[in-house]
Formats: C-alpha cells, structure tokens, sequence
C-alpha cells in the first residue's frame, strides 16, 4: 500500500505558499505531512493530505503546477533506534532512499515516515516481510 503525494511546484516569491495552503483550506482538505525543498527561483513542495484526489484537481483549477506521486508511509514506534532499523533493513535490502519527512500521525505511540524510495513495490515487500507496519492517508 502506497500513500499518494502531492507535489507543488512553488515559485520563490511572496506569497505562492499562502496561496497553496489557503485553496486546500478552502476545500476542507486536512494536510498531514509537509516538506519543501527550494532552490533561489522556485521549491517543490510535497503534501500529505486527507484527499489528493480533490487537491489535485483544486490546485489544477487555479493553474498551480501539481502532480501526484507515489510515497511509502511507515509506522514506527516512537523510540531512539525506530528509524535506524527501518533504514538499515532497506539498505540491506539494496533499496535506496530518496528522501523522507515525518508525517503527522492520530496516535502518540507511534511516529510516522514518508520515504520515497528507488524501487517502491520491491520496498514494500521488504518491509513487510521485516513486520514494519505500513500506513495510508487515512493514518
């Protein structure tokens, strides 16, 4: 199970964030991760959100530069070492990680992962077989 995510390309100037954020608002879409990577001229924002679908389609209509992509969200118990072991047993697995952020989970037990990976169905059946929980949006 893969999680969908956003991504937003965000020029550098005053208020292209504000505009992003307030048309998902104004659509009732809840975001539950976040993570920018900017450059001098422009940034890639990537969302979690309670409905990608209609993000999408929302951003789209106001001429915003938006694609979707498929993400691994991962549960873990929130302790020193969590995250160490879900990256060593990817590493293990000849699995590459691209990039990740936390992701803003219902539960205070756990912590939460978004990782984008070099190959993402043969980094689920990894995890899974290892017993590391996977997550949706809905999380």
């Amino acid at each position: 199970m893969t999680v969908k995510q956003l991504s937003v390309f965000v020029e550098n100037r005053t208020g292209t964030m504000v505009e992003i954020i307030q048309v998902l608002g104004e659509c009732g879409i809840d975001i539950r991760a976040l993570s920018i990577a900017d450059t001098t001229d422009f940034g890639i924002l990537r969302l979690i959100v309670s409905d990608p679908e209609r993000a999408l389609s929302a951003l789209k209509e106001r001429n915003i530069t938006v694609s979707i992509t498929e993400v691994i969200g991962v549960k873990l118990v929130d302790r020193p070492g969590g995250l160490a072991n879900v990256l060593t047993i990817l590493r293990d697995g000849d699995i590459s990680v691209e990039y990740m952020y936390a992701y803003v989970s219902k539960s205070e037990e756990n912590a939460c992962i978004i990782l984008r990976v070099s190959d993402t169905e043969r980094a689920l059946n990894i995890l899974n077989d290892h017993g590391v929980s996977i997550v949706d949006e809905a999380y």
